[in-house]
Formats: structure tokens, sequence, C-alpha cells
């Protein structure tokens, strides 16, 4: 149910996006500067392209640099969760070599006690 779900949206998305690309097809010029700079700078870099293109390449930028926003904000968080994972696996071979040291052939905690010798009295 839920993959039929994803597919309707992603055929809605598509959709969507087609139609923002079909209504969007004239082209626009970018320039790296104003006129004006560009002029005084002795620099000028333009180039055209279809709106949509820049539309959506302004999308997938705005996207990345959230992922890498992200990923460097999570960083604290991925080194506790890795310090800690290093911890456990330690602390789990120091378990064992305990439990293979203090071994008395027994097992279980209940049945040592039961093999216990009695106290007289």
């Amino acid at each position: 149910m839920i993959r039929y779900l994803r597919y309707l949206f992603l055929a809605s998305l598509a959709i969507v996006l087609l139609t923002v690309a079909i209504a969007n097809r004239g082209p626009v010029t970018l320039s790296a500067l104003p006129a004006d700079m560009a002029a005084f700078a002795n620099f000028n870099y333009a180039f055209s392209l279809p709106l949509y293109l820049v539309i959506f390449g302004c999308i997938v930028i705005g996207l990345m640099v959230g992922f890498i926003w992200e990923w460097f904000r999570e960083h604290r968080i991925r080194a506790s969760a890795s310090s800690r994972a290093r911890e456990v696996t330690r602390l789990e071979r120091e378990l064992e070599q305990l439990r293979r040291t203090n071994n008395t052939g027994h097992e279980d905690d209940v049945l040592a006690l039961l093999d216990r010798p009695a106290k007289a009295g």
C-alpha cells in the first residue's frame, strides 16, 4: 500500500515538474556581476539558459547545501555514537574475558548456588 502511495506521489511530482518546465521554457541570461560592476571590473561573464533549468538548478543546489549543512551539524552526534559503540565493544570483550576466567564449571548462577555446600548449623 505504501509503495503505491509513493509511486503516486512521485508521478504527481513528475507531472508538476514537467508542467513547470513547459511553462518556463524561455531563455534567461545569467550574469556573474551586475552590468555596472562588470563594466568597471572588465569582467562580463554571462550565459543564457532556459528558465526551468535555472529553477531546477537552484533547487538542486539548495538541497545539496542543506545536506552538507546537516552533515556538518550532526558531526558531534556521529562522533559520540562512534565513541559509545567503541566503548560497548570494549566492555563486551571485557565481560567475555571475565566470564571465561571466572567460570567455575557452571553456566548458570542458580545452578552455582544450588551446588554450594550447605552451612552446618
